[in-house]
């Protein structure tokens, strides 16, 4: 109970920040973001965990990461790369958390989408991407990855909480999707809306998903 009532509080948050966002209350909104990603944390600890402890240290390390990020991620012009690494180690510790045991098989066939997805998308942005085609290489195949693991989870062992880590996944990589090709393709008006409304329910069904 605890956990849902932690959650529920990170989404009013998280509209609240969206809210700030559209407004340009840049003040409340600096607040706002990284507050709602700490109670997806304190949810995620919070949560009776059906998993393996591992899978629970994982997804709660990968939620540290993100909120590194969010922090590094209010001043792009200057802490860009550090946001980018951060997000990077997110997406490793949900790797190793999504990830079968040893032994156990993963479905390349379940791969060829999300591997088609991201090379279309790193295509899309190579040629804006300067200096930082290959940490965006290396970042949207982590995330690739992640993604394809977490949907090959959910079909070996389904149940509620797997679904809810592949929903989150994919909601993440709509989000970063956006977030890249609004910061170095083409601005678009809601852009920022949509990376937010994608972003933190995502984060918010990783985090119950333990």
């Amino acid at each position: 109970m605890a956990a849902v009532i932690l959650a529920v509080l990170a989404g009013l948050t998280g509209i609240l920040t969206i809210h700030f966002d559209a407004r340009g209350q840049r003040g409340r909104f600096l607040v706002s973001k990284p507050l709602a990603t700490a109670l997806i944390i304190a949810a995620g600890f919070a949560a009776e965990s059906t998993v393996s402890p591992g899978y629970k240290t994982f997804v709660l390390a990968g939620l540290g990461c993100s909120l590194a990020g969010d922090v590094f991620l209010m001043f792009p012009e200057n802490w860009f790369r550090a946001g980018l690494a951060s997000f990077l180690a997110a997406h490793l510790c949900y790797i190793l958390a999504f990830k079968p045991p040893p032994g156990e098989p993963v479905s390349t066939a379940v791969l060829l989408p999300f591997v088609i997805y991201g090379l279309l998308v790193f295509l899309m942005l190579a040629p804006f991407l300067k200096g930082l085609k290959m940490p965006v290489f290396v970042y949207t195949a982590a995330i690739t990855v992640m993604a394809w693991l977490a949907a090959n989870r959910f079909i070996e062992l389904g149940g509620p909480k797997t679904l809810m880590a592949f929903a989150g996944a994919l909601l993440f990589l709509v989000s970063d999707s956006v977030l890249a090709y609004d910061r170095f393709a083409r601005k678009f008006a809601r852009a920022r809306l949509i990376v937010l409304a994608t972003y933190l329910p995502a984060q918010i069904l990783i985090a119950l998903s333990v």
